[in-house]
């Protein structure tokens, strides 16, 4: 018999906690949960609040934190004590999830601790790595995420990947902030390049450098914009300085906020990542009207579409990653196809509006799953009650 003190009230809202890396942790992960975050905040019917992975709560935390070793020790301590604390009071806990040893040091305490406190967890795993994990890490990485009560990746790519290791899963998109663009349509293209993933060696971001080299043979006024900072960053600016590029702006990291214009000041997007899933990085690109020349790497044939809405080349090629970008400038017709139907898909399936909807029916299907009427008010084998707990969300 269920417990009537589990049952959620109808006239209260279902309380999300959506555990996840915070902004201090400039990256992938970071921007999509506080975007996710301020959007659910406005939708009818939730409560939704962050607990982030990495809390800086006090000074002294933030002293050990600059220690090495210590600090993933300290930072451990101070993220499983907030977990314990704040997670009694939610129905659903929504954990953001990379792959390695950040799933077992992030997602995994919040997924167990959220079962122990019988809470219904949402594990929205995120990384391009999730195969190589889960081969790498079967014993521990398989277990866990069967312990959720609902995997969600934000590519059909994932979904494949974790079918084959028995794990089912559903795909909602990213979406696209508004406020993070800046729509210009043009009418020709200039040799106005742009990248701007992270500098680690999964992106490739030299790559890139070596087929703007080739772009420069031909074309010496031709521009680079770099975006994106991170562990690989001497031996990008290494590579620039080896191939002795011109005309090569390297910005540093960029708030989420600033990337519309930097967009903006492009005429062509160029990704050289060798693994990946489905970065927002060329929706975003789409939604400016920004034609899009990328690897085929991971989730990325999931969301481009070869000579559709962009041009993929194999991963590490940059002489047909230079290639394909030159063709653009070469074809406008082309390129302005790219651009329409990138728009198209936008449009269809990357806003607030077309994912919104998913997000809270999720919610509430895996509360009424749990909940049900006071057993005095029903027979033993009666269904449970269906009652929508949730007005549909705001697509506004």
């Amino acid at each position: 018999m269920t417990d009537p003190m589990r049952i959620t009230p109808a006239d209260r809202p279902i309380r999300v906690c959506i555990v996840a890396p915070s902004l201090s942790i400039l990256g992938g992960q970071a921007v999509a949960a506080q975007r996710l975050l301020e959007r659910l905040r406005a939708v009818p019917g939730l409560e939704v609040d962050f607990l982030p992975h990495d809390p800086r709560s006090n000074p002294l935390l933030r002293l050990l934190q600059r220690v090495k070793y210590v600090r993933t020790v300290a930072t451990s301590i101070a993220y499983v004590t907030s977990l314990l604390r704040r997670l009694p009071k939610y129905d659903v806990v929504h954990v953001f999830s990379a792959s390695y040893w950040s799933f077992v040091l992030a997602p995994t305490p919040a997924i167990l601790i959220g079962k122990w406190l019988g809470k219904r967890v949402v594990v929205n795993y995120r990384s391009g790595e999730a195969e190589d994990h889960l081969q790498r890490w079967p014993k521990t990485a398989i277990p866990t995420l069967h312990r959720a009560d609902a995997v969600v990746t934000p590519s059909g790519y994932l979904v494949d990947v974790f079918a084959r290791f028995g794990i089912q899963a559903e795909s909602i998109a990213n979406f696209v902030d508004p406020e993070a663009v800046l729509f210009r349509r043009r009418t020709s293209l200039r040799p106005v390049f742009l990248s701007n993933r992270n500098f680690q060696a999964l992106y490739n971001v030299p790559c890139v450098l070596r087929a703007f080299a080739i772009i420069q043979a031909r074309i010496p006024d031709a521009r680079l914009i770099v975006i994106g900072d991170g562990p690989e960053r001497a031996h990008v600016h290494e590579t620039a300085r080896t191939l002795a590029l011109r005309n090569v702006e390297f910005i540093g990291a960029v708030a989420p906020g600033d990337m519309g214009r930097w967009y903006d000041r492009a005429d062509v997007y160029l990704n050289a990542s060798d693994i990946d899933n489905m970065p927002n990085s060329i929706i975003e690109a789409f939604a400016c009207a920004l034609p899009v020349v990328t690897t085929r790497a991971g989730g990325i044939p999931y969301v481009v579409e070869h000579e559709r809405n962009g041009l993929l080349v194999d991963c590490g090629d940059h002489a047909t990653l230079a290639a394909a970008a030159l063709r653009l400038l070469d074809d406008p017709k082309l390129a302005e196809r790219l651009v329409v139907e990138g728009l198209r898909d936008v449009d269809q399936q990357y806003t607030w509006a077309a994912v919104s909807h998913r997000w809270a029916a999720l919610y509430r299907r895996l509360v009424q799953a749990r909940d049900v009427v006071p057993a005095e008010s029903v027979e033993p084998d009666a269904e449970p009650d269906a009652g929508r707990l949730l007005p549909e969300a705001s697509t506004r």
